[in-house]
C-alpha cells in the first residue's frame, strides 16, 4: 500500500470519530493492519501526518485529528455608538464586536470574525469577537443630501441620515458631477474607512435625483438606495418598441381558441397590468370547469434577449405608494400582455376539472388564444355575490350566473384547503393615499372580501396543478417552497403558547400545518389572537424559490409553483417558458438539459430580488406612514401592542401605523422585561403590557427620515395587573429620588421625542421612575433589538403585516 493511501485510511478513521483519540495500535487494528510487520508503516504514516499538522499527539501519547476551525463569516450590523454585531447563524446568538475591533466595517458588510471570548454558561450574553476581514462591502454607493463644503480636494459632503452610519462622513471629490447645495444625489464610493482615515468615506456623485423637497424625490431615493433597477436600457426599449400592439394571425396557430368562453379579469380598481383571467361553469357530471388563463409573456420575451435579461435582473415588479417599478416595459405590462376587455390576447391556460370535494381530477395546460369579456373589479364582484346589489347585477346580468358558480367553487376549494390544514392569516393590509405632490392624505385598509378570496383560490389551484403536473413528469422545474418550521423556533413558540395555557394537539416533534391551524381556531376572537398570530409567523421560515419541490407548509400543499403572474414575477415567466419547452420537445434527457443547470441560480437570484423588492416597499411604506403621522402630532389613538422589547413597546394603530412607546416615556412605574412572557411588568404597580393588548397612546414625535414614530401611554393605570414577578428583580428601591425623566445620556443627547418637553409631577413617582427607565436604556437598551452591547440573538420583529408577504399569505402572492 502506498504511503498516500495509508495516510488517507488513517485520516478517514480519525474523521469518523473526530473528537476521540486513539493509540497507534488501535488505529492499526481499525484499518486492518494488526500484524507486527504492518505496524511500522502505520507509525511512520502517523509521524508524517503529525508533521503535516493533520494529527496531534495527546498527553497520553494517543493520536487525534486536528480540526482546523473555519473562520466564521456573517453580516455586520453596526450601532450608532460604534460597536456592532455579526449575525452568522440564524439559530445562534450574534457575536458582539467592540468598537475597537470592527476593522471599520459598516452596517451590512459581509465579514470574517474571530471569537475572542465565549459566553459563560447560562448567560444571555453572546460571544465576543473581532472582525478580521471585510469580505464584501454592503455599500457600493450611497444616497443623501449634498452639502457644499471646502475641505482639501473635496467639494462637499453627503449627509448620511441612517443612525447606524452616524459615525461616518462621506466626502465628495470633484471627479464626478458637481451638484447644487441641498440636492439629493447618488454617489459612488471610491474609498472606505481605514486606519489612516477612520470614519471617512470618499466618492463621486454619479446622479442627481432632485431637490430634497421636490415631490417624488423621497421615494426615488429609497428605490436607488435599495439598488432597484428603475430605468430600462436602450436595447430593451428598442426591443419592446418593435413588439406589435395586437395579436397577429400567424401567432394564433397551434393555440387552443377560448375566445368564445366568458373569461373575465378581476382586479383592484387601480390595476393596469391585468395578467390573469378566469372562467368557470358547472359540468353535467356535477364537477366544475375552472379555466385560469395567464398572459403569455414568454411569447414576446425570448430567453436570453435584452428584455429577458432585464426582467431577470429586476426579478419582480416593485409596488410603491404612487408608482410601480415594473419588471417589464409598459408596452408589454400595460399593453399587449395586459388582458384588456374585448381584445384578443395570447395566454397560457390551466384548465381544471374540479369535483365537489375540491380535488382536481383532470387538467390541461398549454397555450391559448383568449378574449376578456369584462374588466371586473373586486368591488363590482363583491357587490354581485355578497351584496346582491341590483344595479351591479343589472349591469353585468349576463355574467351573474357565472359569478355565482365561481362563488360556489371558491368555497369548495377553500374548504378543501382548510381540511388539509392550510393556514390563513386574515390580517388587513394598508393602502396609502397620496395627493398630487406625493404627500399622504389617508391610510385605508385593503379589503379582503369574497371576490379577493375567490381569485386567490383560483390562482392557488392553478399554481398547485401546474407544479404537480410537472413534478410528475420528473423534469427540472422551478417551485415556490415554504419549508417546515425550524424545530428550535417551533419549540420556542410552543413554550410561548404553554405560558398562556394554549394547548397544541399533536406531536410537538412533528409539527403539521393542521396543528397550527387549530391553534388559530382556538384563539379566534380572543384577546391573545393577534399575539399568537404574530408569534406563529415569527416561528416560520420564509417562502422562497427552489429547483427542488419541498412543499409549501403554510398552504399545506405538497406541490406549489408560481405560474399566475409573469408580468411582474420572473419565476412565473420561467415556469411558462419551461411548460412550452417540454410541451414542444418532450421530457427526455436532451430536453431536460435545456434549463437544468440554470435553475439553482435563477431560484436564488429571484428569491434575493423578491427580498429586495419587499424591503423597498416596506421602507417606502414606513416613510410615507411617518410622513402621514407628522400631521397628527399631539393626537390620541387607540392602539394595540405589537411587540414587547426591553426598551419599550411597539404599538400598532388600526390603520397599521406602528410606533414605539419608549421605556423612558413609561413614567408611572419602573418597568422590567420578562422575556419568558414577552412582557413589561411594573415593579411597584405590577401593571403588565403584552403583545395584543389594547391601549391608548398619544403621538409625541415623528422622524420621517428615520421612519420613526414615538408615542406615550395614555392612562397607563388602565393596564391589567399581574402576579408575575421578573426573576432576579430587586424590590428594595425607594421612589423619592430626583431627576429628569426625559434625560437619556446616550452620547450626551436628550432622548429623541422628549427634547424640550420636561415635566415635573410632584407627589407621584413619575420623575424617579422615568429616570430609572432611562437608566435601563443607558445600560444598552436602544431602539432596535440586538443593539444592546454584548447581547445575544436578535428578537425584535415588528407586527404581523411585515411577515405575511414573506410567507405567501397575501393575495399579491397568489
Amino acid at each position: 500500500m502506498s504511503d498516500n493511501k495509508l495516510a488517507e485510511r488513517i485520516l478517514q478513521k480519525l474523521q469518523d470519530e473526530p473528537t476521540r483519540s486513539f493509540s497507534a495500535e488501535k488505529i492499526a487494528r481499525a484499518i486492518g493492519m494488526p500484524k507486527a510487520d504492518e505496524f511500522t508503516p502505520v507509525v511512520q504514516a502517523l509521524a508524517q501526518l503529525e508533521r503535516d499538522g493533520k494529527v496531534e499527539v495527546t498527553d497520553l501519547g494517543e493520536f487525534k485529528l486536528v480540526i482546523k476551525s473555519q473562520p466564521l463569516t456573517g453580516s455586520f450590523r453596526g450601532n450608532e455608538r460604534g460597536f456592532g454585531f455579526v449575525n452568522y447563524d440564524a439559530n445562534m446568538p450574534d457575536i458582539y464586536i467592540n468598537s475597537d475591533d470592527t476593522l471599520h466595517a459598516m452596517n451590512g458588510d459581509q465579514v470574517a470574525v474571530k471569537i475572542l471570548r465565549q459566553p459563560k454558561p447560562g448567560s444571555d450574553m453572546g460571544p465576543v469577537g473581532k472582525v478580521t476581514e471585510i469580505i464584501e462591502h454592503h455599500y457600493q454607493h450611497m444616497v443623501g443630501e449634498f452639502k457644499t463644503l471646502t475641505l482639501g480636494d473635496f467639494i462637499g459632503e453627503i449627509i448620511l441620515k441612517d443612525k447606524k452610519l452616524s459615525n461616518f462622513k462621506f466626502y465628495v471629490t470633484d471627479k464626478g458631477l458637481k451638484p447644487m447645495d441641498g440636492e439629493v444625489v447618488d454617489a459612488t464610493i471610491a474609498t472606505y474607512p481605514s486606519d489612516d482615515a477612520p470614519g471617512v468615506i470618499t466618492g463621486t456623485v454619479q446622479a442627481v435625483i432632485g431637490d430634497e423637497d421636490q415631490p417624488g424625490v423621497d421615494i426615488m431615493s429609497s428605490v436607488i438606495a435599495h439598488d432597484v433597477p428603475h430605468e430600462f436600457p436602450e436595447d430593451v426599449k428598442k426591443e419592446a418598441a418593435a413588439i406589435p400592439d395586437h395579436v397577429l394571425p400567424e401567432e394564433k396557430e397551434g393555440r387552443k381558441d377560448v375566445t368564445d368562453q366568458p373569461l373575465v379579469t378581476i382586479d383592484a380598481i387601480e390595476s393596469k397590468d391585468l395578467d390573469d383571467a378566469v372562467v368557470a361553469w358547472k359540468l353535467d357530471n356535477g364537477n366544475y370547469h375552472l379555466g385560469v388563463h395567464i398572459a403569455d409573456v414568454t411569447h414576446y420575451v425570448h430567453y436570453g434577449s435584452p428584455l429577458d435579461r432585464e426582467a431577470y435582473k429586476r426579478g419582480t415588479s416593485v409596488y410603491l405608494t404612487d408608482r410601480v417599478i415594473p419588471m417589464l416595459p409598459k408596452k408589454l405590462s400595460n399593453g399587449i400582455c395586459s388582458l384588456n376587455p374585448g381584445e384578443e390576447r395570447l395566454a397560457m391556460g390551466c384548465e381544471m376539472e374540479i369535483n365537489p370535494q375540491g380535488q382536481v381530477v383532470n387538467s390541461w395546460i398549454g397555450p391559448t388564444l383568449m378574449k376578456s369579456h369584462a374588466r371586473m373589479t373586486y368591488k363590482a364582484v363583491n357587490a354581485i355575490i355578497e351584496d346582491h346589489d341590483p344595479q351591479a347585477c343589472e349591469e353585468y346580468h349576463d355574467l351573474v350566473p357565472m359569478f355565482e358558480t365561481m362563488n360556489e367553487l371558491h368555497h369548495i376549494l377553500a374548504k378543501h384547503r382548510h381540511e388539509r390544514g392550510a393556514i390563513d392569516f386574515d390580517a388587513p393590509e394598508a393602502k396609502i393615499i397620496v395627493d398630487s405632490d406625493g404627500h399622504p392624505t389617508d391610510i385605508e385598509l385593503r379589503e379582503r372580501r369574497t371576490a379577493e378570496r375567490l381569485v386567490e383560490s383560483f390562482m392557488l389551484a392553478a399554481n398547485e396543478t401546474v407544479a404537480k403536473t410537472f413534478f410528475n413528469k420528473h423534469v427540472p422545474f422551478l417551485y415556490r417552497v415554504h419549508e417546515t418550521p425550524d424545530q428550535d423556533r417551533m419549540k420556542d413558540f410552543l413554550d410561548f403558547l404553554g405560558v398562556f395555557g394554549i394547548i397544541v394537539h399533536g406531536n410537538p416533534n412533528h409539527i403539521t400545518p393542521k396543528m397550527l391551524q387549530q391553534v388559530l381556531k382556538d384563539v379566534a376572537g380572543k384577546p391573545e389572537e393577534q399575539m399568537v398570530q404574530v408569534m406563529m409567523l415569527r416561528s416560520m421560515q420564509q417562502a422562497r424559490y427552489s429547483e427542488d419541490e419541498l412543499g409549501h407548509f403554510g398552504l399545506a400543499a405538497k406541490f406549489y409553483t408560481h405560474f399566475t403572474s409573469p408580468i411582474r414575477r420572473y419565476p412565473d415567466e420561467m415556469v411558462h417558458r419551461m411548460i412550452k419547452w417540454y410541451t414542444a420537445n418532450g421530457t427526455g434527457a436532451k430536453a431536460q438539459a435545456k434549463f437544468k443547470d440554470d435553475l439553482s441560480e435563477i431560484a436564488e437570484h429571484t428569491s434575493d430580488t423578491e427580498r429586495r423588492g419587499i424591503d423597498t416597499e416596506r421602507d417606502v411604506d414606513s416613510m410615507k406612514k411617518a410622513e402621514y403621522m407628522q400631521d397628527h402630532v399631539g393626537e390620541t389613538f387607540d392602539a394595540q401592542v405589537s411587540s414587547v422589547m426591553k426598551f419599550g413597546l411597539f404599538v400598532e394603530l388600526p390603520n397599521t401605523v406602528e410606533g414605539l412607546v419608549h421605556i423612558s416615556a413609561m413614567t408611572d412605574d419602573y418597568y422590567e422585561y420578562d422575556e419568558k412572557h414577552l412582557a413589561l411588568i411594573g415593579r411597584r404597580t405590577h401593571r403588565i403590557f403584552q403583545i395584543g393588548q389594547p391601549l391608548q397612546v398619544k403621538l409625541l414625535r415623528v422622524d420621517k427620515d428615520q421612519r420613526e414614530v414615538d408615542f406615550e401611554l395614555v392612562n397607563p393605570e388602565n393596564a391589567p395587573k399581574t402576579k408575575l414577578r421578573v426573576a432576579g428583580s430587586s424590590h428594595g428601591h425607594g421612589h423619592g429620588g430626583h431627576g429628569n425623566r426625559n434625560h437619556d445620556h446616550r452620547g450626551g443627547q436628550h432622548h429623541r421625542g422628549h427634547s424640550g418637553h420636561t415635566q415635573h409631577r410632584s407627589g407621584d413617582h413619575n420623575v424617579d421612575n422615568g429616570q430609572r427607565n432611562s437608566f435601563q436604556i443607558n445600560r444598552g437598551q436602544t431602539r432596535h433589538s440586538g443593539d444592546e452591547p454584548h447581547r445575544g440573538r436578535r428578537r425584535h420583529n415588528k407586527g404581523h403585516r411585515n411577515y405575511r408577504r414573506e410567507y405567501d399569505f397575501t393575495i399579491r402572492h397568489r
